[in-house]
């Protein structure tokens, strides 16, 4: 994904959405792009003597950049609160999510679930005698 399609799903899809997990990139990308634009229309804003562009759109993406850094605390297993926290948050978001599900949801890679690959694709499918692995015992790759 580029980093436009990141910004699109949390502002489009995600808008409000306080629960899950978000990957370090989902993250990072959606934080580029939305100070890209601010700066951006603060600039058009200033260019135009009409001040409120940059506010405005700071105002309209408030709650998915919350929802989008409590997201992120949960991809490390922590609370959403740890966000308000001033460095420690930093260090956080650019910490690597915790692998496999958590007490917050399911890994946003896909990666482990319960120790197979279940949730990958089935590398499996054609080999042995059977129409594909179902992932109940545990011979997956």
């Amino acid at each position: 994904m580029n980093p436009l399609d990141y910004f699109k799903l949390v502002v489009l899809q995600k808008y409000a959405e306080f629960n899950g997990r978000a990957r370090r990139a989902e993250y990072w990308y959606f934080l580029l792009v939305s100070v890209g634009i601010s700066i951006l229309l603060t600039v058009v804003g200033n260019v135009l003597h009409f001040g409120l562009f940059g506010s405005l759109y700071s105002l309209a993406v408030l709650v998915p950049t919350i929802a989008v850094a409590i997201r992120r605390m949960h991809d490390v297993d922590k609370s959403g609160w740890f966000a308000l926290i001033p460095i420690y948050n930093l260090i956080l978001a650019c910490t690597e999510g915790t692998r496999g599900p958590n007490q917050y949801g399911p890994d946003p890679k896909g990666g482990l679930t319960d120790g197979t690959f279940g949730s990958g694709p089935d590398f499996g499918a054609g080999f042995g005698t059977g129409s594909g692995s179902t992932g109940t015992t545990g011979t997956n790759l």
